[in-house]
């Protein structure tokens, strides 16, 4: 059983949602309308632009496969953890998000980042 927010496993839903007609009905269960998300490729606000997003990542990557691949961390209203994003069982790019979740539940920030962050030694 996961420890996921509800809200962040609509989002993981609609990024591995194999019917496009079914990506929003994730979104709108999990997100706020006016949802800022912003990583490297990425710099977008509002419910409709998330959904673009969404379906132009899965046209470039097509039956990609979105996971959590580390613990919930969390505190006040803001999540983190890790992601990782497979392609025929290869692991094609790991990433880190920090997620913000407003009191009535909906994501209304995400930032992620991609890769992994090297050790200074």
């Amino acid at each position: 059983m996961s420890n996921f927010h509800p809200s962040l496993e609509k989002m993981l839903a609609a990024w591995n949602e194999q019917d496009s007609a079914k990506v929003r009905g994730h979104l709108l269960a999990g997100l706020d309308k006016d949802v800022h998300f912003v990583d490297p490729n990425y710099d977008i606000i509002g419910l409709d632009a998330f959904e673009a997003m969404v379906h132009a990542v899965q046209k470039k990557i097509p039956e990609a496969v979105y996971s959590h691949t580390s613990e919930l961390d969390s505190h006040h209203n803001l999540y983190r953890y890790h992601w990782a994003i497979h392609h025929n069982d290869k692991l094609i790019m790991p990433g880190f998000d920090v997620t913000e979740i407003d009191a009535s539940g909906k994501i209304t920030k995400v930032i992620g980042f991609f890769g992994e962050i090297e050790r200074n030694q």
